[in-house]
């Protein structure tokens, strides 16, 4: 079993553990203000920044207890953030819905809610907790279920960032026509990074589509990588959290400081 698999198991278990009835879900779900529109906030800046509320990794185990998830997105909404992004998968990240609810209440830029998104459900969730925005992984998912759940994501009002690792994975990809493709510089299956797949992935996606580098990004030198390999957006988790000042280390990544 590889590390995907293990950790999509577990999200099976804990969503059935959690599932409330379609009448509850639909009810938090209408509550909610409608989601904040995606493109237009990615296309203000030559390089936007999404940055992570992120507690863990299957990777690098315990990076940051953030007791407070709201002041941590605030921190990074005042440096200059577009989007924040919320783990919310609990075995293996630490995060929860909880801290989605925490982060919503106290932002205003659109939330990613950061999750292996395996169940038809899980995007009803996502709205009545607030994301804007979910992640597609077209490796833990069959191409019929990449093309339904993008599908019911815009039908939900929501945006979605389509992520790969693969020129096949890209490939499935671009057959349900994104408007977001993120390149992930982690293998899910072995947690290898190499940030080559920035620059081997990154041309063949038409420049209509706006394109995010994840993963692996650390200093500025990385980003600059990501610019010149065709990225206008980056996602940024461990090397904020991990920070004494997160606020400082990404305006520095956006070479502001």
């Amino acid at each position: 079993m590889s590390v995907l698999d293990s950790i999509i198991e577990g999200v099976r278990e804990d969503l059935a553990a959690r599932r409330l009835s379609s009448g509850e879900i639909l009810e938090r779900m209408y509550s909610v203000s409608p989601a904040i529109p995606l493109l237009e906030t990615l296309r203000a800046n030559e390089m936007s920044v999404i940055a992570e509320v992120k507690r863990s990794s299957p990777s690098k185990g315990e990076l940051s207890k953030i007791a407070d998830p709201a002041a941590l997105a605030a921190q990074y909404e005042e440096a200059g953030a577009s989007v924040i992004s919320v783990l919310t998968e609990k075995r293996r990240f630490g995060g929860s819905l909880d801290d989605l609810d925490s982060v919503r209440s106290r932002v205003r830029i659109p939330i990613l809610r950061k999750d292996f998104m395996i169940d038809e459900y899980q995007f009803f969730e996502a709205r009545a907790h607030g994301a804007d925005v979910v992640l597609l992984i077209v490796a833990a998912i069959s191409a019929s279920q990449l093309r339904d759940y993008y599908a019911m994501t815009l039908e939900l009002g929501m945006s979605a960032i389509i992520e790969v690792h693969t020129e096949d994975e890209l490939e499935r990809a671009l057959e349900i026509s994104p408007e977001i493709i993120g390149i992930n510089a982690r293998n899910l299956k072995t947690l290898d990074v190499d940030l080559a797949a920035f620059s081997s992935l990154m041309p063949r996606i038409p420049d209509s589509i706006i394109k995010v580098a994840e993963s692996g990004i650390s200093m500025r030198a990385d980003v600059e990588l990501a610019r010149d390999a065709g990225a206008s957006v980056i996602l940024v988790g461990e090397a904020l959290v991990r920070s004494s000042d997160p606020a400082l280390t990404l305006r520095q990544l956006l070479g502001q400081g």
